[in-house]
């Protein structure tokens, strides 16, 4: 059954994770200015979450206390598996955050971040049939839930669930065909279920904003005048099904940025679409670590190397240019357990890797590139 219940909901929403900060916390006056021109663009969709350090706050100091309830809408999310939540403090979480944003209901209220290893914690602590609970009880409007997890388990929970009315998804044009991300797959799930969809990551954690400089020839020779990030976000909106697509904007010029091309939205022209095929085809040609991430060669790997992860921490600086994030990724992957330079060069992961990498030679590769 179609549940596209948004259709007049505008096509960017204000993501809260992301907001400026003073001081090493968020500057309320600088995010009371970008509420304001968000709100006077006619947009009203505004998504925080229990887990987001001071964001519920800041959203209530900003936002909630100074413009009308009728005047927006807000979304929030509850965390079943971070840390150490017990049932009871998974379900207490929705009041703390009523209380934190000063509303007396959430338009939108998700489960928050279900993926392969934990979306189990849902059922566990029963949270499906709670939030059902909170909706008839008024204190949400609607309900879905945010997803990272793999298609097929995404099919799983929307027939195990098929009243939740909308999934919260990484879509973007980078991760489109990405085997990991599964972006085009996951969105035909969502889809096939009739649902809407709220998309985040639309400009992939910023690095569309600034993609690699094969794909930046390709945008400005094809449209001078607009941003990065104006390609990467209207691409999201102009998919089928889409609710919003959620910016997380972190100073007024970013705000002004998707204003200027999300006040009045247009979808993407059939030209336009043939420009983002172009750069998904310069991404795919980027030299790189061909690894789908299938975790074949982790299963029998005597020495426990978390090989997938190691090269996706290598991807980041070879395709997105993200030196310090790929140095940060390998260095908390060394804090668990063995690297790169612990193959022993046995020989059973490339046996196993259906993509035929040089696992080994790539590992040295790595071991020699971060040691450094």
């Amino acid at each position: 059954m179609e549940r596209y219940f948004g259709e007049s909901t505008p096509k960017l929403g204000f993501g809260m994770m992301r907001l400026p900060k003073k001081l090493l916390k968020i500057d309320v006056e600088q995010t009371k200015q970008m509420v304001d021109r968000f709100l006077d663009a006619g947009l009203t969709y505004f998504d925080t979450a229990y887990v987001y350090v001071g964001s519920e706050e800041a959203t209530r100091k900003a936002l909630v206390e100074r413009h009308p309830r009728d005047s927006f809408t807000l979304a929030s999310k509850l965390n079943a598996w971070l840390g150490a939540f017990s049932e009871k403090g998974a379900k207490e979480q929705l009041y703390t955050s009523l209380k934190r944003a000063g509303v007396e209901y959430f338009d939108y209220y998700l489960l928050h971040a279900l993926q392969n290893n934990n979306y189990q914690k849902y059922d566990e602590y029963g949270i499906w049939d709670y939030v059902r609970e909170q909706k008839k009880a008024g204190l949400i409007r609607h309900w879905g839930f945010s997803f990272h997890g793999t298609p097929d388990l995404l099919d799983e929970l929307l027939t195990k669930n098929p009243d939740a009315e909308f999934v919260q998804l990484q879509l973007n044009y980078a991760d489109w065909e990405d085997p990991k991300v599964a972006s085009r797959r996951c969105h035909e799930v969502a889809r096939k279920h009739g649902k809407s969809i709220v998309v985040m990551e639309p400009v992939k954690g910023g690095a569309l904003a600034k993609p690699p400089a094969e794909v930046q020839k390709i945008l400005k020779d094809a449209n001078p005048d607009a941003s990065f990030a104006s390609w990467a976000i209207r691409y999201a909106a102009s998919l089928d099904g889409i609710l919003t697509v959620l910016s997380g904007m972190s100073n007024i010029e970013q705000m002004e940025d998707n204003l200027s091309y999300m006040r009045d939205f247009q979808p993407l022209t059939d030209d336009e679409r043939a420009v983002i095929r172009r750069a998904q085809e310069a991404i795919g040609k980027i030299a790189h670590i061909p690894c789908t991430a299938c975790h074949y060669c982790t299963e029998g790997c005597p020495q426990g190397i978390p090989i997938p992860d190691i090269f996706a921490a290598r991807n980041r600086q070879l395709v997105w240019g993200q030196l310090e994030r790929g140095e940060s990724d390998y260095a908390e992957l060394a804090k668990e357990g063995n690297v790169a330079d612990a193959c022993i060069a046995c020989g059973q992961c490339e046996r196993a890797c259906p993509q035929s990498i040089d696992i080994i030679a790539r590992l040295q590769e790595c071991a020699e590139h971060f040691k450094k």
